[in-house]
């Protein structure tokens, strides 16, 4: 018999383990913030943004808006991971495994590379955390109203959410690569 529960973590846990993880040591604050693009999204400090929404608390917002404009903005690093952490991560470790309330609005964004990282690490915790305590039957449970398909079983949530980090992730290493190949800089 197949332990699914153990079967989605590792879908995620071999990815961060293996690819992920180091590749993310040693990010400068400048690649942080670095933009390739005029008018990219961002985390900037306050009050510096022209995006039509500047969320969050603290000294940095993120750039949004909704809607989305067409075409959708390019995006920073700081941004990716500003969306993976609350968007991703918090938003549903809050509303599934008694993490403290988190939105886009409410989150104090890092202003550097170090604090964005600790803070991914820590959502990544709580919720491969909560996943884990889930087990087999509470993969089969309804995601609930909190989530855009609330009749949907958990499972297809983690399966979600591990899309996610994957792609969003994978945008931050290519990001990576451009801002070292393009400042002839090595890791």
């Amino acid at each position: 018999m197949s332990d699914w529960n153990r079967s989605l973590r590792e879908q995620w846990e071999v990815h961060w383990n293996h690819q992920i993880r180091d590749r993310l040591a040693g990010m400068t604050d400048e690649e942080y913030f670095w933009s390739p693009v005029p008018d990219a999204w961002n985390v900037r400090p306050r009050g510096t943004s022209t995006a039509p929404i500047q969320a969050g608390t603290g000294d940095f917002t993120i750039d949004y808006g909704f809607p989305e404009p067409e075409p959708a903005p390019f995006t920073t690093i700081a941004w990716q991971l500003g969306h993976v952490i609350v968007g991703v991560l918090a938003t549903r470790n809050a509303a599934h495994f008694g993490a403290p309330e988190a939105s886009y609005q409410g989150w104090e964004y890092a202003g550097d590379a170090a604090t964005a990282l600790e803070q991914l690490e820590r959502q990544l915790e709580l919720w491969l955390t909560g996943v884990r305590g889930l087990g087999e039957e509470g993969l089969l449970v309804p995601a609930g109203e909190k989530e855009p398909f609330p009749q949907a079983p958990m499972a297809d949530l983690v399966l979600h959410i591990h899309r996610e980090l994957i792609h969003h992730l994978s945008e931050v290493c290519l990001l990576r690569d451009l801002y070292l190949h393009m400042n002839g800089k090595t890791r």
